[in-house]
């Protein structure tokens, strides 16, 4: 099996490539992906020697490296994590995420029903069902209101690819899964954020109350369900993926000073984002009836594991906040063909 993974340098994208390669040996990876900001091909340094692993740079909502990629031949499954992700960024400019996350995946539609792929899973998030009271939780017919740009973009993809099942047969499947943690997530997002300030002694800015509620998963979790939907899920079918750990971003903050051995001194309460959802979580049952699918990892484990993995990986750092690797991808994608397998840098 040929998997074209695209986002694959990305935070989740990357491990799942590194997942699928690591449990299933006769697969087969293409990573595509344009290696923006979030896309770092060091996420992927362990298995870019791997005979069953090539990298392709390419832009899902560009119709001809789309077509390139396919045209290549012999893909049999499309698994798309390509999109941008960050909500507050969505506010500031809606449009890359219209681009990328609508028109991006209407392109791939195009090409996996020109090709007759075999499968294709559209990751979603949980962010398109909208906010949740303090009971209750998302199931896949929970009806669709998401609150931010980013969630509409990532709704508006999910229904174009339903659409291409409904009209073309495409055998689409969708996951929508709960926030994600893990090594190589790029410091952004709530945890890394807190975990690098917190190591240099930096304060923790926290939106409003702190008291918004998210369902933590850990990202080789999440792998192993994009997976089992990859092998088993029935194509027209929605399936949410969670941990069924719901902590309030505060709560998370003050572990990963507990942990870190840092004063709650400094955390540091800011304005709270515009359209801020107050709580989300996730209904699993589907997937623990249809697959036997749970999650393994508690929070305090994986959390301890992530907040290692940055302690051990300051070289990494490093180049995110310097924006290094982007200048070095410029430099090597500009004398060099676009398809390789990346043996680090120069």
């Amino acid at each position: 099996m040929k998997v074209l993974v695209t986002g694959g340098a990305g935070f989740i994208g990357s491990g799942f490539v590194r997942y699928i390669l690591r449990n299933r040996p006769e697969a087969g990876v293409i990573n595509f992906d344009l290696l923006t900001y979030a896309g770092n091909l060091r996420n992927v340094e362990e298995v870019a020697r791997d005979p069953r692993y090539r990298f392709v740079r390419g832009d899902i909502a560009n119709a001809d490296d789309v077509r390139g990629v396919f045209e290549g031949g012999g893909i049999d499954a499309v698994v798309n994590f390509a999109a941008e992700t960050h909500v507050d960024r969505s506010i500031d400019d809606a449009s890359p995420f219209v681009r990328t996350n609508v028109l991006g995946t209407q392109c791939l539609l195009d090409a996996a029903k020109k090709h007759g792929v075999a499968k294709f899973v559209q990751i979603s998030t949980d962010e398109v069902y909208g906010s949740l009271g303090p009971e209750g939780a998302f199931r896949e017919d929970s009806p669709i209101e998401p609150s931010s740009p980013y969630s509409a973009s990532k709704a508006g993809s999910d229904h174009l690819a339903f659409s291409y099942f409904k009209t073309y047969g495409l055998p689409v499947v969708i996951t929508r899964c709960s926030n994600n943690y893990g090594p190589y997530q790029f410091p952004e997002k709530l945890i890394p954020l807190m975990i690098m300030n917190a190591m240099d002694d930096k304060p923790l800015p926290v939106y409003g109350d702190g008291k918004n509620v998210r369902e933590w998963i850990f990202t080789d979790e999440h792998s192993r369900a994009v997976l089992t939907a990859l092998e088993r899920g029935n194509p027209g079918e929605v399936y949410n993926v969670g941990s069924g750990y719901e902590m309030t971003n505060i709560d998370v903050v003050r572990e990963i000073l507990r942990i870190l051995g840092k004063p709650e001194s400094l955390i540091k309460y800011v304005k709270d984002r515009p359209g801020h959802d107050r709580r989300y979580a996730i209904d699993t049952s589907k997937i623990r009836r249809e697959w036997n699918w749970s999650a393994e990892i508690g929070f305090s484990d994986g959390l301890a594991q992530t907040i290692e993995w940055y302690r051990t990986h300051q070289d990494w750092i490093r180049e995110i906040r310097d924006a290094s690797y982007l200048n070095y991808y410029e430099r090597m994608y500009t004398r060099r063909d676009q398809t390789l397998a990346w043996s680090g840098p120069e």
